[in-house]
């Protein structure tokens, strides 16, 4: 093998000072040194988290310390909730993607970062989990809704699902720990990333309908339903909101009989969607296929988008109605569902169709596997109860013998071969769309059932509250595609709920964030702000768009090697930055 050249000639004249972090970029010429710091929008976030206290809670929530541990649990875990919002780098490169900044963004020193890995963090995790069973999360968001004012008038509650690949020991069943603390299952369950085939853990969240403020968060097996979590979170919202007249907006889930006495027994205050299991739900929509005559509407309120184009024209049903549980029972119509409706029952039916078509192929082929009846009819019915089109297709199969003949004795034929003649059963389908039925199908389009026992509002009133609902799946698709869910790095379920944990953290800076600015934005009568490529307009700015501004933020260090003084030199903040700034009532000083 060839030695490398070492002419020192041939080397990079840049070399890093002994004592550095590696990450930083350092370059060294005429007996001077100049490092170079990323800070970005770390000042901004810093600021709001002096705000939350952040730091002071999990100081006093998590237990005790080992005094041989050289970074506290509290900077460690900050310093994650940062890179969630900065950058998002799995956990055994948080420290080399930490060392890329000022260390004082961190509270840190320099040399705090060469006690920081992987097993650093998850061990920090591991307390975060311990002390989830304390008030830590309800008394960080009590601190927060006070310092930001936060309204919990309204609150939205919905689940999504952590899907998991690999193998997690221990981990298909709930665990109980030493001090009493279930620790959840990866197991499978009904997952809404559409993927049946992978193990999952339950992220249960609730939010404000006051700028989508994340109020709370709770980590469940993975095959628990959402009806069995609605009582928990309805009694510890009514202990953070201090009072039960809150409105508790959640979807179907909710609309249990157990579920909805139970909060009307606490004087609780609930809107949530009827199933479509309900007796209610399948005699109406019978009666408005056969006499929709018989069933008045009037228009509630109108949906136009920035531009003022109209977007959607809700109306309600004026008759009176309630449910077995003696409920309100509102029928809305929406021209924006029917479209949605009418469009989704073509796909529906074509994809049925699609796969028929693909089934007789089967059935046809010479090594078809469906030798029998019954499996064809279980194909059948798998195909049309999938697609949802029982009733809008009528499958026909039909059976034929084929009969085939061979010689009986091997040889080449002749006059005298005999044959012997073999009978197989093969099957065929044939199809045909219910045109009565299709058009029957289609009078129910575009309406939905509301259920509540609010009876002082209108009903332009709880369509609206219903309609706010997608704040929180605003949140969810943040916490999968800004930050990129997936704790697949993690083995320990405790390490990874402590993290689930975190990313709730996460999502509370950022709502409250995006919350200020907006906030600050229709004080100032502020339209919108150049945030998006080549300066053009963005009328509703969030977090995210924030930190892309800020990115290039950088700072300079500039030291003499013969001089113990140096030199700080910082990225001039532009005007986008300085009104930015000012938006967030955050000081200018703390970039220069």
């Amino acid at each position: 093998m060839a030695k490398r050249n070492q002419d020192p000639k041939t080397q990079p004249e840049a070399r890093r000072p002994r004592g550095l972090p590696d990450g930083q970029r350092t370059y060294a010429a005429r007996g001077k040194t100049i490092v170079t710091h990323q800070v970005g929008a770390l000042p901004i976030i810093n600021r709001f988290l002096e705000r939350m206290r952040l730091q002071q809670f999990l100081e006093t929530h998590l237990p005790a310390e080992d005094k041989r541990t050289k970074i506290d649990t509290p900077r460690v875990i900050l310093l994650v909730l940062r890179n969630l919002l900065v950058s998002r780098q799995p956990m055994y490169g948080v420290a080399e993607w930490a060392c890329n900044f000022g260390p004082e963004l961190f509270d840190l020193w320099s040399d705090d970062l060469e006690h920081l890995n992987d097993d650093r963090v998850g061990r920090c995790l591991d307390r975060v989990f311990q002390a989830l069973d304390t008030n830590l999360i309800m008394d960080v968001v009590a601190h927060a809704v006070a310092e930001f004012d936060v309204c919990l008038d309204e609150l939205h509650n919905d689940s999504t699902t952590i899907t998991f690949s690999g193998y997690h020991a221990d981990a298909d069943q709930e665990q109980p720990t030493v001090d009493g603390q279930v620790v959840p299952a990866i197991t499978w369950g009904h997952n809404k990333d559409h993927r049946p085939d992978l193990k999952q853990l339950l992220y249960i969240l609730t939010v404000s309908e006051d700028g989508g403020v994340p109020v709370y968060f709770q980590a469940a097996s993975g095959n628990v339903t959402d009806d069995e979590t609605h009582q928990t979170t309805w009694k510890l919202m009514a202990q953070l909101v201090k009072r039960p007249d809150f409105v508790y907006v959640a979807d179907c889930k909710l609309a249990s009989t157990e579920n909805m006495n139970e909060i009307a027994r606490q004087k609780g205050r609930f809107i949530t969607v009827l199933p479509a299991t309900r007796k209610e739900d399948k005699e109406f929509r019978a009666r408005l296929r056969k006499q929709p005559q018989t069933i008045r509407w009037r228009e509630v309120y109108r949906r136009h988008d920035d531009d003022g184009k109209l977007r959607d024209l809700f109306r309600v049903c004026t008759s009176n109605h309630l449910s077995k549980e003696g409920y309100r029972l509102l029928w809305f119509h929406s021209r924006e569902k029917e479209k949605s409706d009418a469009t989704t029952r073509i796909r529906n039916l074509d994809r049925a169709i699609q796969e028929l078509i693909a089934l007789r192929e089967r059935l046809g082929s010479p090594r078809t596997r469906f030798r029998q009846r019954g499996k064809v009819s279980e194909a059948v019915e798998s195909i049309l109860a999938q697609r949802r089109v029982r009733e809008l297709l009528h499958v026909e199969i039909t059976e034929c013998e084929q009969e085939t003949f061979r010689q009986a004795r091997r040889g080449r034929p002749s006059k005298d071969t005999k044959y012997t003649r073999h009978v197989t059963t093969r099957f065929d389908i044939t199809w045909t769309v219910d045109a009565q039925q299709l058009e029957v199908a289609t009078a129910d389009d575009g309406v939905f059932p509301l259920i509540t026992n609010i009876t002082d509002w209108s009903p332009e009133d709880i369509l609206r509250a219903y309609k706010r609902q997608p704040v929180i799946e605003k949140r969810f698709s943040q916490l999968k595609s800004d930050f990129h869910v997936a704790p697949v790095y993690l083995k320990s379920v405790t390490r990874i709920v402590g993290l689930l944990a975190v990313y709730f953290f996460a999502l509370l800076v950022q709502s409250l964030i995006e919350r200020e600015l907006r906030q600050a934005m229709h004080s100032t009568r502020t339209k919108s702000l150049p945030l998006y490529p080549e300066g053009r307009p963005c009328r509703r700015p969030t977090t995210r768009h924030l930190i892309d501004v800020f990115e290039p933020i950088i700072r300079h260090t500039l030291r003499s090697e013969k001089q113990d003084n140096f030199e700080l030199f910082s990225t001039e903040l532009s005007p986008i930055h300085l009104r930015l700034l000012k938006l967030l009532r955050i000081p200018k000083n703390l970039y220069e």
